[in-house]
């Protein structure tokens, strides 16, 4: 009897969990814009990834092993557009995640989930209430010691470091603002590009006028200056003949 060779099953991992996206439109906006904000402020860094919502397997061979961070970062991977997120393909986990966490998601931000990625070694780990349901303060952060997360200090802003972003992240009402550590200045939020990029039109438009206008007095200046110069000429020239008619 021959013999039957049976082919491996092919292991399916979906891109969707199925479950409708239950948050308010302030945890969607916030969502959307700090996965667009970050990556846009790594977008010359080779090996740094940027997603959210996205389905995260950690297990290999077991499609039920999965997590959809809202955000996440991943440094020592390509960029690039991804379906889902297979760990072992990758190769890295996050070094940092945030929720944008709410009162119906507050026990898994704060238990199962927080478990699950002290034990996929995400170096540090985000919460952000916008609403300010539930949690207080409501940004809250945590850095991983000894396979436990232990609180981020607060800075007398109320802000946090964020040391594997290099960024300070403070609450600015529903929003989350990032500030660069290196040049001290504001990472610019996506739905502000196109304000920040009108300012600087202006400000360039006006520098310009400025400089116009200071050319144009430098001008004007220097015909007044040779218009004294052929005067002086033409008054020594007259009194240099006043001199030989006597």
């Amino acid at each position: 009897m021959a013999e039957v060779i049976t082919a491996p099953a092919v292991i399916e991992y979906p891109e969707s969990d199925g479950k409708p996206v239950g948050e308010t439109d302030v945890h969607r906006r916030e969502i959307l814009h700090i996965v667009e904000t970050l990556d846009r402020h790594f977008r010359n860094v080779p090996d740094v990834y940027v997603s959210g919502n996205l389905m995260f397997y950690y297990e290999e061979g077991n499609p039920s092993a999965v997590v959809s961070p809202d955000v996440f970062v991943v440094k020592g991977v390509r960029k690039g557009l991804r379906r889902i997120y297979k760990l072992w393909e990758e190769g890295a986990a996050p070094c940092v995640v945030m929720e944008m966490t709410s009162r119906s998601t507050r026990l898994e931000d704060k238990g199962n989930k927080r478990a699950l990625y002290a034990m996929l070694g995400v170096r540090e780990y985000f919460l952000f209430d916008p609403l300010g349901e539930y949690l207080k303060p409501p940004l809250q952060g945590f850095a991983l010691v000894d396979g436990e997360y232990a609180a981020l200090p607060f800075e007398a802003d109320g802000g946090i470091i964020s040391h594997e972003l290099g960024l300070k992240l403070y609450r600015d009402d529903t929003m989350l603002r990032l500030i660069d550590l290196t040049t001290g200045k504001e990472v610019v939020r996506t739905e502000h590009l196109s304000d920040a990029l009108q300012d600087a039109l202006a400000r360039a438009q006006q520098a310009q006028e400025q400089a116009r206008l200071a050319e144009e007095q430098a001008r004007r200046e220097a015909e007044a200056r040779r218009a004294a110069e052929v005067e002086l000429e033409r008054l020594r020239a007259e009194l240099q003949r006043l001199r030989e008619d006597v």
